[in-house]
């Protein structure tokens, strides 16, 4: 079962499923400035080792970190709990919620629209 992650978490797990596998210095040259502690990065990522959301190899002293849980199993989760908390699991409220908070134009509405029916129909 997936389990919801922290920013800091998801932070870093943005950037492991992005480059694939890496070192912990590797996660840290991809973060924004200010960059945290070594020794915090990798706290992070033993705790996403023990959420099972990555694992490691070690080569030699040195461990090289990659996901486990893919990256849309992630979004299924992330929207699943948005629409359950948020919107009462009704897309009509979540697409309305985007047209009159986010001023969604009718060109952009349009598009989700035909989105919508392409998906439909490969279904």
């Amino acid at each position: 079962m997936i389990k919801e992650l922290t920013k800091a978490e998801e932070q870093i797990m943005l950037i492991l499923w992005e480059m694939g596998e890496a070192l912990v210095k590797d996660v840290i040259e991809k973060m924004k400035e200010p960059k945290p502690a070594y020794n915090t990065v990798s706290t992070v990522v033993r705790v996403l080792e023990g959420k099972g959301f990555v694992d490691h190899k070690a080569i030699g002293n040195t461990y090289i970190y990659f996901p486990i849980i893919k990256e849309a199993d992630y979004k299924h989760f992330a929207l699943d709990k948005v629409m359950n908390n948020y919107f009462e699991n009704s897309y009509e409220s979540l697409v309305s919620f985007l047209v009159k908070e986010k001023s969604m134009s009718n060109k952009e509405l349009n598009e989700l629209i035909q989105l919508a029916e392409k998906l439909k129909k490969d279904k």
